[in-house]
């Protein structure tokens, strides 16, 4: 059983930044995809960031340049740096992880079977 625990979130000024950390419990011996997605109140949950378990990773074109997925092995933990925030950022940020035979990680939400309970990024204007 995959097991996803993030955590970072919180209030932070417009141009501010913050960095999300996701505890996984992730048979590294199974390829992966992992991935950050996000859902505003009233919105639907949509994607941010991937990255595979040979470390390659996409972007949402509105966070290119700013935020920056990543994977600290050793302590099993997924990251997302984030800088220049803007008030649009202001979401719930999920953590979300699935096998992958092919490699290839999609970017819908369906496209990954486990889910973290969440953390919430706040962003003033």
């Amino acid at each position: 059983q995959v097991q996803l625990v993030e955590s970072g979130g919180g209030s932070v000024q417009a141009g501010g930044s913050l960095r999300l950390s996701c505890a996984a419990s992730i048979y590294t011996y199974t390829p992966y995809c992992m991935g950050w997605f996000r859902q505003a109140p009233g919105k639907e949950r949509g994607w941010v960031a991937t990255i595979t378990s040979g470390g390659s990773t996409s972007y949402t074109d509105s966070v290119k340049g700013r935020f920056t997925i990543s994977r600290d092995n050793p302590r099993n933990t997924l990251l997302l740096q984030m800088n220049s925030l803007k008030p649009e950022d202001a979401a719930m940020y999920y953590c979300a992880a699935t096998s992958t035979i092919t490699g290839y990680c999609g970017s819908a939400p369906r496209d990954f079977r486990y889910w973290g309970q969440g953390t919430q990024v706040t962003v003033s204007s």
